[in-house]
């Protein structure tokens, strides 16, 4: 995902606040309310720590998609049966050994 001004300025207030006249860049962006219009630094800075933060995250996504289902670990759990919730965590485990936190 690649973060725009759009949705910096999404975050910032709710509801139909911003506009753009043409293409949507800052130069084009109008505001339709009584706030004021951020500067261009500080939609520059907003957008780049939305992307910091989405991009040092990327390790959760990656692990997300691995892991295997917890209906196993349950179904382990409701059985009793101690190698099945082993087995388990040892892939939970080894996802996390893939996808470091960074």
């Amino acid at each position: 995902m690649v973060y725009t001004l759009e949705d910096y300025l999404m975050r910032l207030h709710t509801g139909q606040w911003f506009g753009f006249v043409g293409e949507h860049i800052y130069a084009n962006l109008v505001i339709h309310s009584d706030d004021a219009k951020p500067t261009e630094q500080e939609c520059t800075d907003g957008v780049a720590a939305l992307q910091t933060k989405y991009d040092s995250t990327q390790y959760a996504r990656s692990r997300a998609l691995e892991y295997p289902p917890a209906t196993d670990y349950l179904d382990g759990i409701v059985k009793g049966d101690q190698a099945q919730i082993d087995k388990y965590i040892a892939d939970c485990l080894a996802v996390k050994d893939k996808y470091p936190k960074e």
